[in-house]
């Protein structure tokens, strides 16, 4: 008997009982369904987070030093003990210098685009008269701008001739503006400020204003009167002010688009100037750290975490499958004066057994196709409501539909091999 043919007969029979081929198929589309839901979620999640870390620099190259492992000294009785007097804090020769700064760059010339360098300088406040507002310092150079999303609103960013003077000048955000100028952006450029840190007051001139975006990573529930931004001043200055060691604890590179693979360089990168300046430093070296490293390390997270999920959903697909063979076996047993009258008119044992396989899939077929449906649209307001733009994963789509027809194969196998060995006598003189 021709394929086609064998689908016909299989609507005919799934479409002429709709409530029991309903029920049947319930299993295979909540299974599905639920697949599918759970990794809708997790390609929206996942798509998001690299969209966002890609704004944050999927090129930028973060130079970090990094305490090495505590060595172990091991005892002649085996047992191991830590060696313990290490330093805590780094010291000066410790830290990234200006000198391994200016030979990165001239060794990666073609690569490096800018160097950005940044150093926390504390938390204050911010007054001019009788209105102030709440701060986090921070000393930049001009290259912050590039590996940051700084959008400046008034003004003008933080420059190299700002960090080679020395100067006291400050780049402040929007909501700085609204408490102490009333929003007033332009009165804010050029006036005078005092920053408050530990009871010493700090003159600043305001050069720029930038728009404040509260995220994931500075989000604070404090009011908006209340609430702390950041502020940016030269890194000289802020080094200065603080007195601080020469050197960083961290630089970032921004790298340029020849670069192909910002983590292979980023491995070059660490290897290189721990060769070069940390090889014989006991106490630390460079850590070379990525944005597409830490997008793959959180998207494999949530990656395996939803398989874990989905696998344990896909538990049902079983309950629907065991629903499709006992409705097979039921339907064979209807039918048994129908598969007698077909082999006693010669049918073969092979073309009874491919009927009701080709049943059992186009049953499971069609739960499976409603589930992809159903699943997907759960998935989209699931993503929808925790503020992600649906993501179709196409994979697991195509993935389900295989996975749901090799269940009516594995289902229907049974009751077809059955109907296909069944006596023709005893099969027409069935009642």
């Amino acid at each position: 008997m021709l394929v086609w043919e064998n689908v016909k007969l299989a609507l005919s029979g799934i479409f002429s009982n709709k409530l029991r081929s309903v029920l049947t198929m319930l299993g295979i589309i909540i299974g599905i369904g639920s697949v599918i839901a759970i990794m809708t979620v997790s390609a929206s999640l996942t798509n998001s987070i690299t969209t966002k870390f890609a704004e944050l620099g999927a090129n930028n190259v973060t130079l970090g030093v990094k305490q090495t492992s505590e060595k172990q000294e091991v005892r002649e009785n085996g047992m191991k003990f830590g060696l313990s007097g290490r330093k805590s804090s780094l010291d000066e020769e410790d830290r990234i210098s200006d000198e391994m700064i200016k030979n990165i760059s001239e060794k990666y010339l073609s690569y490096i685009d800018t160097v950005a360098l940044s150093e926390s300088i504390g938390s204050g406040t911010v007054a001019s008269g009788d209105n102030s507002a709440n701060i986090s310092l921070t000393g930049i150079n001009s290259g912050y701008y590039k590996s940051e999303d700084v959008t400046l609103i008034n003004g003008r960013y933080i420059t190299d001739e700002d960090v080679n003077g020395n100067k006291a000048v400050i780049m402040i955000s929007d909501k700085v503006v609204e408490n102490i100028f009333d929003s007033d952006a332009a009165e804010a450029l050029g006036k005078k400020l005092y920053v408050n840190m530990d009871g010493i007051y700090y003159p600043f001139y305001v050069v720029g204003v930038y728009e404040y975006e509260e995220n994931a990573t500075n989000f604070s529930s404090s009011s908006d009167e209340d609430v702390t931004t950041s502020a940016y001043i030269p890194i000289s200055t802020g080094k200065k002010y603080i007195h601080t060691d020469d050197g960083y604890e961290k630089i970032t590179l921004v790298t340029n688009s020849s670069v192909s693979d910002v983590t292979s360089f980023a491995d070059d990168v660490e290897e290189y100037i721990n060769q070069k300046y940390y090889a014989a430093n006991d106490e630390y070296q460079v850590n070379a750290t990525t944005m597409s490293s830490l997008t793959e390390s959180m998207s494999e997270t949530i990656d395996t975490a939803a398989v874990a999920i989905a696998f344990i959903a896909g538990i049902s697909l079983l309950v629907g499958g065991i629903g499709v063979m006992n409705i097979m076996l039921v339907s064979i047993t209807e039918r048994t004066k129908e598969i007698g009258t077909r082999k006693a008119l010669g049918a073969k044992t092979g073309s009874i057994r491919f009927q009701f396989i080709v049943e059992s899939m186009i049953l499971c077929l069609i739960g499976g196709v409603l589930g992809i449906l159903l699943g997907f649209g759960i998935g989209a307001v699931a993503a929808s409501v925790m503020g992600y733009s649906a993501s179709a994963p196409f994979t697991a789509i195509a993935g389900s539909v295989v996975f749901s027809m090799a269940i009516g194969v594995f289902f229907g196998f049974y009751p077809a091999n059955k109907a296909a060995k069944m006596d023709p006598i005893e099969a027409l003189r069935y009642e």
